[in-house]
């Protein structure tokens, strides 16, 4: 086994939180901040003209293909009529809101605004499909008068990519035409009187592709607390960049889940026994974060992605292949065998700890298999996208999947 290390950065905020000899007291403190984590809201409204591919986009970035039946419906006129939410299948506090379409002859940003409901949302996604237009800089204006964040959204660039490639076949260069898009774009906005727009091409069917990887890590850099850490969670992780920012989010609340799980376990008997239940249901909800449970794995096989037994084949951490009450018990032992120096740190470092928990033990035991569980868990969702997005086994491009295949 890896040695058992405490991050110094998990002990400073567990000896801020353990001031009480009490458990119930200490667990119905851990229990209240996980609560607050679980149940934050994030609110992100997308908006543009009609045929701009809004409802489509609403359901690429909740990890659903537009056949799915919780998916926004689509269609080639506009399909909005007053702002709708529709909630992340895993993660219900965070909400994706379908707005009515700009663009009419009488549209009037402020007014817009206010019937939407402006201070509602987190952040606004502005999404053209061609070319953004002045009613596009207009609402542009009134969200930063009005203190807003919001992001340009060029989308069906996949398209204009396969059109070049048939106009000059010769000549065609992908990144040249993208940057050409990219700086028309922004060229048009500042002549409407947009300053400095922020613009990210991208296309909904194809996600991990363009600038949806540049567009999470700028949202991830802009956002903050429990608002961040649910954007972490909730956008779809399709790269390995995105991978690594979910599992540092999940990570940082590790001593969290460990505790309350050796709270629970502090009575007598048999302490690792008792809290298994509760790991299982923690590693459950890992797991699926990052794709890796039958369902997900079969959504991305039948979008297209591979077999399901070449997907099933990259998932090679031990509990990532099996998660059962027998396994978690298993590394739990080898744990609390391993873990005694660690258990003198966190008595040391927490003099009440060796009240709450039977000297540490447990903690440490609870602590180990959730961290080490989040290392396999990465790895496997790494090569899972590696071999869904990569190249085919003659070398060539595989077809792009639905998305999706995280929550399916």
């Amino acid at each position: 086994m890896q040695s058992l290390e405490l991050r110094e950065q998990d002990l400073t905020e567990m000896g801020s939180l353990i001031q009480s000899r009490l458990v119930l007291e200490v667990s119905t403190q851990v229990q209240t901040l996980l609560d607050s984590l679980d149940s934050a809201t994030l609110d992100i409204a997308v908006t543009g003209e009609s045929g701009a591919g809004k409802s489509t986009l609403v359901n690429a970035l909740r990890g659903l293909s537009d056949s799915d039946p919780r998916a926004a419906p689509t269609g080639v006129v506009e399909t909005t009529a007053e702002p709708t939410p529709y909630p992340h299948p895993g993660l219900p506090s965070v909400r994706l809101w379908d707005l009515p379409g700009i663009g009419t002859p009488s549209f009037r940003a402020e007014r817009y605004l206010e019937q939407v409901g402006l201070m509602r949302y987190d952040f606004f996604l502005l999404v053209a499909s061609e070319r953004f237009r002045e009613s596009h800089a207009q609402l542009a204006r009134a969200l930063a008068a009005a203190g807003r964040r919001f992001y340009f959204l060029r989308t069906k660039v996949d398209q204009d990519l396969r059109a070049s490639r048939r106009r000059r076949p010769a000549r065609f260069q992908e990144d040249q035409v993208l940057d050409e898009i990219r700086a028309d774009c922004a060229r048009q906005l500042e002549k409407d009187g947009a300053a400095a727009p922020r613009v990210f091409l991208l296309s909904a069917f194809q996600l991990h592709r363009f600038d949806f990887p540049r567009l999470q890590a700028t949202l991830a850099e802009e956002l903050a607390g429990h608002k961040r850490h649910a954007l972490l969670l909730a956008l779809p992780a399709l790269t390995a960049e995105s991978v690594g920012r979910r599992k540092e989010a999940l990570r940082r609340h590790v001593w969290k889940k460990a505790l309350l799980a050796s709270l629970v376990s502090a009575l007598p008997g048999l302490p690792l026994q008792l809290n298994v239940p509760m790991l299982v249901e923690t590693l459950g909800s890992y797991r699926r974060s990052f794709g890796l449970d039958e369902e997900s794995l079969g959504g991305l096989a039948r979008a297209g992605a591979g077999s399901l037994q070449r997907l099933r084949a990259q998932v090679r951490s031990a509990l990532g292949r099996e998660l059962s009450p027998a396994a978690v018990r298993d590394v739990l032992s080898q744990a609390a065998l391993c873990g005694q120096a660690a258990a003198r740190l966190a008595r040391a470092r927490l003099p009440l700890l060796e009240n709450l928990v039977a000297g540490g033990i447990s903690f440490v035991a609870a602590y180990y298999l959730l961290h080490s569980a989040l290392e396999g868990f990465a790895g496997d969702a790494q090569r899972v996208l590696e071999a869904a997005y990569g190249t085919g086994e003659e070398g060539e491009p595989c077809d792009p999947p639905d998305p999706g295949f995280l929550y399916d």
